[in-house]
């Protein structure tokens, strides 16, 4: 597929809202290894990271776009030694500012000093309800214990805490102490993700798919506690794409809600766009954000239905899922307009579907852990 772009859609692409969110990914290094970890397989190397003074302009920049969310992430954002630097800055622009960490990196006096920089909510994330399986599935020994004392340490500067928890065949069936150790510790809210089959849980597909009776008892055991747990606990799901019948709306709709800023500068539609090699992406070193937002050829590729087959473009579900992950599609029909295959329309849904089953019931192979860049921990 080779990427155009006509003028009539680019003049309806800046007519599009502003964006509501911004991801930025400060630096690939990080000390665990999770085998599903978001990443390119390809890592940025240290040298090539923005420096503090080009993140800071970006933040001014996705202000006056109209941004309201920044999300400080990784890799380990704390990996970065300008961390509290950053955090600060954010605020400084008026964003809401909001750290996505593994925990390791930080200690107690790093958390209070990016309280009184202005930290707004702390994303803290969580491979298994035991010391054993969260440290296996990360790949670092000690990494639970640390998770543990983040969180103390967080609830005790008061700062808000959100628990993602990570779920896969493997930690499915903790999912119930999962969500009862948020609690313990605090959170305010907790996200069950169920894995994303990009990058590198692709590489672990027969290690990480769950069954379809996993994911059945988990759909039940969510609708359950969000009733029990109303008022304590805020409980965001994330359902199991491959047991699904419909795509979900992959991040509120291509180019529609937020973007991603990797951490050399290039602004993507979604963290795994880079995925799709018909695509080229725009540098915040080389052009305004504001500019890449509207105009961009990468956010307007699937913007509208106009990329769209006719099987999505006359489909009454195409404002709800807006035609579901470009990224999934390219992966399994080698065509990122393609209609998702996960929807149970898709010429490619029965095929999705039989190779799930055989990858949830295979018996778990060794992880294929992804390359590890070990963090600096300040103090």
């Amino acid at each position: 597929m080779t990427e155009h772009v006509s003028p009539r859609d680019v003049d309806r692409a800046a007519r599009v809202p502003a964006p509501i969110a911004l991801l930025a990914e400060l630096t690939h290094r990080c000390p665990l290894a999770c085998p599903y970890c978001s990443n390119p397989l390809e890592l940025e190397a240290t040298r090539s990271e923005l420096t503090t003074e080009q993140w800071i302009s970006v933040f001014n920049q996705a202000a006056a776009l109209g941004v309201l969310h920044l999300h400080l992430s990784g890799g380990e954002p704390a990996s970065r030694r300008d961390l509290v630097e950053l955090t600060a800055a954010g605020a400084a622009a008026g964003l809401y500012t909001n750290l996505i960490t593994s925990g390791v990196g930080l200690n107690e006096r790093r958390i209070a000093e990016l309280s009184d920089a202005g930290l707004d909510h702390l994303q803290l994330s969580l491979q298994g309800a035991t010391p054993e399986l969260a440290d296996r599935v990360g790949g670092y020994k000690g990494g639970y214990e640390r998770k543990i004392a983040v969180a103390q340490w967080t609830h005790a500067a008061g700062i808000p805490l959100t628990v993602n928890a990570v779920c896969h065949k493997q930690n499915m069936d903790q999912m119930a102490d999962m969500l009862d150790l948020a609690v313990r510790l605090g959170a305010r809210r907790i996200e069950i993700a169920t894995v994303q089959f990009h990058g590198w849980a692709e590489k672990n597909r027969k290690a990480l798919m769950p069954t379809r009776e996993q994911v059945l008892r988990a759909n039940a055991f969510v609708n359950e506690a969000r009733k029990r747990l109303e008022g304590v606990i805020v409980i965001d799901y994330v359902p199991a794409d491959h047991h699904s019948s419909y795509p979900k709306a992959c991040m509120g709709g291509w180019g529609r809600t937020g973007l991603n800023i990797t951490p050399s500068g290039r602004v993507l539609p979604c963290h795994a766009a880079e995925s799709i090699p018909s695509l080229q992406f725009d540098s915040v070193m080389d052009r305004p954000l504001a500019d890449i937002w509207y105009h961009g050829a990468a956010f307007n590729a699937y913007r509208g239905d106009h990329w769209m087959p006719d099987l999505c473009r006359t489909c009454e579900r195409k404002e709800i899922d807006f035609g579901g992950c470009r990224c999934q599609a390219m992966a399994i029909a080698g065509d990122a307009s393609a209609t998702d295959p996960v929807c149970i329309r898709s010429p490619l849904r029965q095929t999705l579907v039989e190779q799930a089953e055989i990858d949830s019931r295979a018996e778990p192979p060794p992880f294929v852990y992804r390359s590890m860049r070990p963090a600096r921990e300040d103090g």
